[in-house]
Order: C-alpha cells, then structure tokens, then sequence
C-alpha cells in the first residue's frame, strides 16, 4: 500500500468500487447456483440454503458500497462478512471432507479478500477525516464571539454566509443537503475550486466536513462551539488540514507574501466575531484622514488581508 492512501494502483474509491461489484457477482452465484458453488469450494451440498443467505448479504453490501460516494460503512460491513465466510468454510476443513483441499484454497482466497476489504475500509476510515497525501498542513485557531452556541451553528451550518467574513471565499453553492460547490481566491488572481461534503452535522456543536476528489487544494476539517465559562458567549474552534498547491515550496511563498491560509483562517474568525457582535466590519477606506496602514499592526492585519 502507498504513502498517498492509495491500494497498489487503485484508490480506496476505485477499490470500494471493485469489491462492490464483487459482493454483487459472488451473491447471484451463491443465490442462483449454490449447487455448483457448494461443489468448486469443498462444503456439504446440505448447505445450501446457508449459501442463499450469504449471498443476500452479499448483494445488499454490494448496492450499498455502490450507490454511496464514499461507503465507508459499507466496506466494513463486508469485513464482518467476511468473518461469517470464513466460519461458513471452516466446517468443510474437518478431515473426513473429501473435498477439504478444495476448501482450503477457497478459505486462502477468502483470507485474500478479508485483507483488501480490511485495507480499504481502513484508507476510507483515514480519508474521512483528513485530505489524502504527503505535504498536509494543519491549522488550529479560535476566537471567543459573544452570541450563543445555536445561533453560530445557525448562521455557519448556512454556508452562503461563509463569503461574508472569509475574504478569501469568492461563493458557496449549496448543490445537496451534504454536499456544495466552494470558489476561492487563488494565486495570480486566479480562482480554486472544489466539492466538498459534510462528514459531521451535530447540531449546536461540530460541523466536519472533507473535500471530494478532483479538488484544486485538497482539505478537511471541523468547527466546534462551545459555550464559554461564565455563559459569556461562546468559544469557536476551527481544526483543518490542507495539500497547499505547490506543496511545501508553494506554502512557503505564500506565508512571504502574507497570503498564509493559516492567517487568513485566524483573520476569518475575527471577522466572523465582527459581523456577528456589531453588525458590520472595521474599514478605514474613505475616511479624510485614512492612512495607507494605521498604528497597529494586529487591526492592519484583521481589515486589510
């Protein structure tokens, strides 16, 4: 298995996808042909109604790896089959079996496929949580705003609003109750692109969410809302982990030309406190006395990034 979440050459999608059409194809033998299935693999012809059973849960393992985006679930659902298959074979190895050699190549192979649905279950489990690939950078901030946990999850959980205070976010579509469109500023003003879909959705509490493939800058991540001590508003924390594009060297030039997600990030959650509390943000654009930068670098760093 690589380093980059990939099986061999397959990645875990591609490989769910495969083991999909597998549990299909092995349940319709085992419902339609138990007869000859019971013969190629060793077990009592008594077993066949076993069989048909086994081979419904094949298939409903099978619809379901298939018709969902990331069947994490599903996968696993086939590792607990597994274990069924191999205690299903184990009753043919006893010695009096004359076809005990053909069960033992069919437990071997069965042994095989426990060990890629185990892989592939494990890389998906992985990738929910975190964007695939070397060269992740993890960022972790907060800010105090003093509205309640319900009315941040309210106005968050609602990403059309997310443009509002992130100044790098140029719009969010909403295309599923799970899933959206985001554009971002990029570099040279050009603009990245990506899916993305909710992973958690507890409500008042964690929002987590992953980009889908084909993502111009790969990224995962969650924010929680806690209430703060003494009912005094509530503490938000953001958790994100992003591929930069460029890798290392391209995370590296923008932190010089102060374009850092890391920044920008911490930036968004005061401006987030500053539309939440009062309403509006800081400017000093057109105001007679403006300077080009003003005395304190923390306010030149909230209203200007």
């Amino acid at each position: 298995m690589a380093n980059d979440g990939t099986v061999g050459k397959w990645s875990p999608e591609q490989l769910a996808q495969g083991l999909g059409w597998f549990s299909i194809g092995l349940g319709l033998a085992e419902i339609f042909a138990p007869r000859q299935l019971s013969r190629l693999i060793g077990a009592k012809q008594e077993h066949r109604f076993l069989l048909r059973l086994l081979g419904l849960r094949e298939i409903a393992s099978g619809v379901g790896i298939l018709t969902q985006r990331r069947p994490t679930g599903w996968v696993w659902s086939r590792v607990g089959g597994d274990a069924m298959d191999l205690a299903f074979l184990s009753a043919a190895l006893t010695s009096d079996n004359p076809q005990r050699n053909r069960a033992a190549a069919a437990t071997a192979a069965v042994v095989g496929v426990t060990a890629l649905d185990f892989l592939c279950g494990q890389e998906l489990s992985r990738g929910s949580t975190k964007p695939a690939g070397d060269g992740a950078t993890h960022i972790e901030t907060s800010v105090i705003i003093d509205r309640s946990p319900e009315e941040l999850y309210r106005f968050w959980r609602d990403f059309q609003n997310l443009p509002r205070f992130m100044n790098h976010l140029v719009s969010v579509q909403v295309t599923s109750p799970t899933q959206s469109h985001w554009v971002a500023k990029g570099p040279a003003g050009t603009d990245v692109e990506w899916d993305a879909e909710i992973v958690t959705d507890t409500p008042n509490q964690v929002i987590s969410w992953r980009s889908l493939d084909g993502a111009d800058v790969a990224n995962a991540g969650a924010v929680r809302f806690e209430r703060a001590p003494g009912n005094r508003g509530t503490i938000v924390r953001v958790k994100m982990q992003y591929r930069p594009m460029g890798g290392s060297v391209g995370s590296a030039v923008a932190k010089m030309l102060g374009k850092s997600p890391e920044k920008q990030i911490k930036v968004d959650l005061y401006r987030l406190k500053q539309v939440l509390e009062t309403g509006e943000f800081a400017r000093t654009e057109g105001q007679p006395a403006g300077r080009s930068r003003s005395t304190s670098r923390k306010y030149d760093d909230l209203v200007r990034s």
